[in-house]
């Protein structure tokens, strides 16, 4: 068992464990909470609520899910003196798998991210965020419901792995200073300077999550997204080592777009997986234009970032989409918007990134069942049009509810 300097976990509960490559989950495992900041204890509460009701719903009080509240952002430095306290990472480490509401991170200066920090820490290199469509939400497309895209973003690598100087620091005078001496290219004086760091270990172990995904869930393509016409070195070799994951360790499961071309006249072989790839830019344009065509995105950092919020804005934004950033060893499900602090304690936000979170979570444990229920739930509700402000105001004929009222009424229609 692990031991805390400050921290006691629940009296009653147990870790998960990990067997031959393979979750073991306990009738009552053990799940640290990270509450958050700003709206972070709103949402929290609510989704708690909706999904211990599901899982007592589903099981009948065979199973429950056994929180752990663990210490993280504004408050714990309040408290604590620190960020991000090691009790916390030590807790995640021991239990596994964690539920997250969204952390402060300033702009410009100050701390750096601790999403990125737990990512790193902990070696969550799959950012994982599924993106689809829930009747009644309020959208800007014609037709929001023909994207329905799992997208597998790295976390670890790429721009945001903060290797970087500030512009006029001996640091970056350093490192200019060895690009035109040692290098022999030229950048100007007084830049910021930072590193984009690929490997192959990186990218392929994102790529093979995302095949395995693919194959698991039936879906019917997995698209390599980069700048490689570019970039050709960093985000052109993230394409050709995705490749060779498909082509070396899924050889009988997968054929490559060109393959479909060149030996099978387009059509695809029955069982099998496509794997493409597409530029960053034009896969944007794909999104909105032929959605249909994509069913699961495997990215590098930086695209996967931008990607995902642009997802999202068409099936209704931030508020409906869900987030896990997962490694082999750990998992921290979490919402995938900020803080809101202007909304801090008003119990008015929408709660759906956290809930729709937990589903994944859910889900990632084997609880199945039980993650139905919440989908049916949230999909009752906004049916209902029983809604947060967010939804509210662009529904006509809608009730408005506070945060804490809309995750009683999923519970209610579970």
């Amino acid at each position: 068992m692990p031991t805390f300097r400050r921290l006691a976990p629940p009296a009653s509960g147990r870790p998960i464990e990990r067997r031959e490559g393979r979750l073991a989950v306990p009738d009552d495992p053990i799940i640290p909470l990270i509450v958050g900041d700003g709206t972070g204890p709103d949402i929290a509460r609510a989704t708690r609520q909706v999904l211990d009701e599901a899982v007592r719903k589903a099981y009948g009080g065979r199973r429950r899910l056994a929180w752990f509240e663990v210490p993280a952002g504004e408050a714990a430095h309040e408290r604590l003196g620190e960020w991000l306290p090691e009790d916390t990472l030590e807790a995640i480490r021991a239990y596994r798998v964690a539920l997250k509401g969204p952390l402060t991170t300033p702009v410009g200066g100050g701390i750096r991210s601790l999403n990125v920090t737990l990512r790193q820490v902990l070696d969550l290199y799959g950012c994982v965020r599924p993106v689809r469509y829930f009747q009644g939400v309020p959208s800007p497309m014609r037709d929001p419901g023909r994207l329905d895209v799992v997208i597998f973003r790295e976390n670890t690598e790429d721009v945001y792995a903060g290797i970087e100087w500030a512009s006029g620091s001996p640091g970056a005078e350093k490192l200019r200073r060895f690009l035109a001496e040692e290098m022999g290219t030229q950048v100007r004086e007084l830049s910021g300077l930072g590193i984009k760091p690929m490997s192959p270990f990186g990218t392929q172990r994102l790529v093979r999550m995302a095949i395995r995904y693919a194959l698991d869930h039936r879906r019917a393509s997995v698209t390599l997204v980069h700048k490689g016409n570019i970039m050709k070195f960093t985000e052109g070799a993230f394409r050709d080592w995705g490749y060779q994951v498909a082509t070396q360790e899924f050889r009988d499961q997968v054929v490559t777009e060109e393959e479909l071309t060149r030996d099978h006249g387009g059509q695809v072989p029955p069982g099998r997986l496509v794997v493409k790839d597409r530029i960053a830019d034009s896969m944007f344009q794909q999104v909105l234009l032929r959605p249909e065509d994509y069913q699961v995105l495997a990215t590098p950092n930086l695209n996967g970032d931008y990607l995902s919020d642009a997802c999202a804005a068409q099936v209704g934004g931030l508020g409906m989409a869900p987030g896990a950033n997962i490694g082999d060893e750990a998992a921290i499900f979490e919402a995938t918007h900020g803080t809101a602090p202007k909304y801090a304690n008003q119990d008015k936000v929408n709660p759906g990134s956290l809930i729709l979170s937990g589903v994944m979570m859910l889900e990632h444990l084997g609880w199945g069942e039980a993650a139905r229920l919440v989908l049916r739930g949230l999909e009752a509700t906004i049916a209902q049009r029983r809604v947060t402000y967010d939804l509210e105001r662009q529904m006509e004929g809608a009730t408005l509810l506070s945060c804490s009222a809309f995750g009683r009424a999923i519970a209610e229609n579970l």
